[in-house]
């Protein structure tokens, strides 16, 4: 039997099929391989069912429709700003954040260590609110009387701390607001050289009665992907959440705007957030209270995650404090994971975490000792080429011997012409003379396909990439690059490969092999710089192992015919 055939055609299939999930993700449908579509509009979609205690547009009383209020906020809206509503703003090292007075609700924050989308020195933007982009941390307190309202996002606050830098190594933003007989002091403590924030609710009964409140830690977001959203691999963006019941669980706009939502709504533990490439939010409320979860639509384009918790009983003259941590920042998985269990799991290796986790710890320790990613981008590659070094050179050695005995079996293939089964048999035992196993050219490779895959994603999923430099015209490993250098070298080395392979017999498929490398070569065109670098490496050593096991096996047979 012809095994080649069949392998030429399975690696044709899985080139489509890459290309047309491609176009698939492209034109706003799901990934074949579990991806996130871009979020699509409905015009009359069903909004998730929520609290209605938890506000989402200003009172008709007060007339508030500001920008910074929830179902208002949707880029382009001509609302004009609340009267009770002042900006206030908050510099430490790694943050530039911009509060607002009305519901102290963080509505800004720039992120100095990072770069914004397209190469520039402006800083990148993650929560905003603006015309261009909704992205706002938000919380308060509900469970009122009817006719009447706690302080929630929508209530003017007051600023009575004073100091905006980050001088030492911590700085607390405190506000304060009072509404029906409570009284809420919110208090945001940020730490040099960290993104996680940690939020002290403190609730005050400043009336005659014993009250029940709730508070609520919500994120608003709307649902375009950010804009540098690439349309030749798939990243996630929306909201997520985690529980020790269920792990790690992601919700798509699309979902929402459906009503066909499915995640846990209840938990004493855990965190919501909102995830997009390279970068996350989430509230962490502490750990044992028990809080309702909720991914809604609030209007048109416009989502939120929210957690509601109560409080309890507060009587007259006391008051209870709710601790919680909003993490505002870029996917560290170390920080992350000492933060909360689970949250490093915004980077989503999906089914093969168990072998990207490895690998991405295997990068870290070979970083700590070169000082530069791209240079362990390469250092990774060749270690992982030594350790599958006996399977390549399995693989490579099948392969020599099935180029050596080509001009035989195109002699076979003119001696028996159409007869399928006399070829077959001839072949085998042609096989079994030479002592060639048809596929082992190809079960070798098969076994390492896992662990590329698995570097795949760890390279495309780890911030450490993002603007991070390699040599001379390379400054982004996770943008593509400039002069198209690495794609152009991936081609060749695809090319050389192939003509170090056994040339098919078949003139069809011969020249399907010669047009791969100039489908995969266009895709990198448009990949990350990183992913590439890697490509090209493994290229590189995969061409210089063959042509050893060449020339070995030519020595070989030279030897035996002396």
């Amino acid at each position: 039997m012809d095994i080649r055939r069949t392998i030429l055609w399975m690696i044709f299939s899985f080139s489509l099929l890459l290309l047309w999930n491609n176009w698939q993700v492209h034109n706003g449908k799901p990934s074949l391989f579990g991806g996130s579509p871009t979020p699509t509009q409905t015009a009359t979609p069903a909004p998730t069912p929520a609290d209605a205690s938890v506000p989402t547009a200003a009172p008709a009383a007060t007339g508030t429709t500001a920008a910074a209020t929830t179902d208002a906020a949707i880029p382009g809206s001509t609302a004009k700003p609340a009267a009770g509503s002042e900006k206030v703003n908050i510099k430490t090292d790694v943050f530039d954040l911009t509060f607002d007075t009305l519901g102290a609700q963080l509505v800004k924050a720039e992120l100095l260590k990072y770069a914004a989308p397209g190469g520039g020195t402006e800083p990148m933007v993650l929560l905003d609110n603006s015309a261009s982009s909704v992205y706002l941390a938000q919380s308060g307190v509900i469970g009122a009387p009817a006719g009447e309202g706690y302080p929630t996002h929508l209530t003017p606050f007051k600023l009575v701390s004073s100091q905006n830098d980050l001088t030492g190594d911590t700085l607390k933003v405190v506000f304060e607001s009072e509404a029906a007989g409570v009284k809420v002091v919110k208090t945001y403590t940020l730490h040099k050289g960290r993104y996680d924030i940690q939020v002290e609710h403190d609730i005050y009964n400043t009336g005659p009665a014993p009250v029940n409140p709730s508070l609520y830690l919500q994120l608003v977001r709307d649902g375009k992907d950010p804009s540098d959203t690439s349309s030749f691999y798939s990243t996630f963006t929306g909201p997520a959440l985690y529980s020790a019941q269920e792990k790690f669980q992601k919700i798509t706009f699309s979902d929402i705007d459906k009503g066909k939502t499915n995640y846990t709504k209840q938990a004493d533990n855990g965190w919501i957030g909102i995830v997009q490439h390279y970068f996350a939010t989430a509230w962490i409320p502490a750990e044992g209270t028990v809080r309702n979860n909720e991914a809604l639509r609030l209007s048109d384009n416009l989502y939120a995650i929210r957690s509601i918790e109560s409080v309890g009983t507060i009587q007259p003259g006391d008051h209870k404090a709710i601790e919680a941590d909003l993490w505002v920042g870029p996917q560290d998985q170390k920080a992350m994971s000492e933060l909360a269990p689970g949250l490093e799991l915004v980077v989503d290796y999906g089914f093969l975490t168990i072998i990207s986790k490895p690998l991405f710890k295997i990068m870290t320790w070979l970083h700590s000792m070169l000082g530069n990613w791209g240079w362990t981008i390469v250092a990774l590659t060749l270690l992982i080429k030594l350790v599958f070094y006996p399977l390549s050179a399995a693989s490579y050695r099948s392969m020599a011997k099935m180029k050596q005995v080509t001009p035989r079996m195109q002699a076979l293939r003119e001696k028996f012409g159409d007869d399928k089964a006399k070829l077959n048999a001839a072949m085998m035992e042609m096989y079994r003379t030479e002592k060639i196993n048809p596929l082992g050219g190809c079960l070798p490779m098969v076994v390492q396909i896992p662990v590329f895959i698995s570097l795949y994603w760890v390279l495309l999923g780890s911030v450490e990439m993002r603007g991070a430099p390699w040599i001379l015209w390379i400054h982004d490993l996770a943008a593509r690059d400039p002069w198209f250098i690495l794609p152009a070298f991936m081609m060749a080395t695809m090319f050389l490969q192939i003509k170090l392979n056994p040339t098919p017999p078949d003139p069809t498929q011969a020249k399907i092999m010669m047009v791969m490398p100039l489908v995969f070569g266009g895709m990198m065109f448009f990949f990350p710089a990183g992913l590439v670098l890697y490509w090209c490496v493994n290229n590189a050593v995969s061409i210089a192992q063959q042509r050893y096991i060449m020339h070995k096996l030519d020595k070989e047979k030279a030897a035996a015919t002396r």
